[in-house]
């Protein structure tokens, strides 16, 4: 891994700017227990820039995709009054049930965000938990990539990370996934 440090004249290079170096004062020199002159140590490098960029397309809407189970969600985000639509209908007419409704503006309660940004998502596969689940995490991956400073509140709440939970597979020679079939003595 290489390391790329940059000075403030490497900074003026950058921006067209003639750096013109300020005249320090001569500090005192410091020195040790035996008399030994003590080199100053390097000020610390401090980076004013954002760890990551905003992510938006020519409407100025962010875009993310969202997957829990069987389910996937395209989610598209842009600044508006808090509307919330899937598959062309509101959300309270797609997610009748308030639990899946609570769910979806999860990462917007995190964010403290709530009402400030308008969603437009289609989900297929699986069920309505599913897609709720598969809308929470599109929605959460869409608010980071239009505020990235929000990355690290959504991320500790857990909701970037997919969901890998699914329903485990049926086995031959059982019922079910695991539940074997009624045995009889006699």
């Amino acid at each position: 891994m290489s390391d790329d440090r940059q000075s403030l004249s490497d900074l003026a290079a950058l921006t067209g700017a003639a750096a013109a170096p300020a005249p320090a004062a001569p500090a005192a020199p410091s020195y040790d227990a035996d008399g030994e002159p003590v080199a100053a140590a390097p000020a610390p490098v401090v980076s004013t820039m954002p760890l990551r960029e905003k992510i938006i397309d020519a409407q100025g809407r962010a875009y993310a995709t969202g997957r829990r189970k069987d389910a996937v969600a395209r989610v598209w985000l842009k600044p508006g009054s808090g509307k919330i639509t899937v598959n062309g209908r509101d959300q309270e007419i797609y997610f009748a049930r308030p639990t899946l409704r609570l769910v979806i503006n999860q990462p917007f309660g995190v964010a403290e965000r709530e009402g400030q940004y308008d969603v437009v998502c289609t989900v297929t596969g699986g069920g309505l938990s599913g897609q709720a689940g598969a809308v929470k995490h599109g929605i959460s991956q869409a608010l980071t990539r239009f505020e990235p400073v929000l990355r690290a509140p959504v991320k500790a709440a857990g909701f970037l990370t997919r969901d890998s939970r699914a329903v485990e597979r049926k086995k031959y020679g059982k019922a079910k996934a695991r539940r074997s079939f009624q045995f009889s003595k006699r």
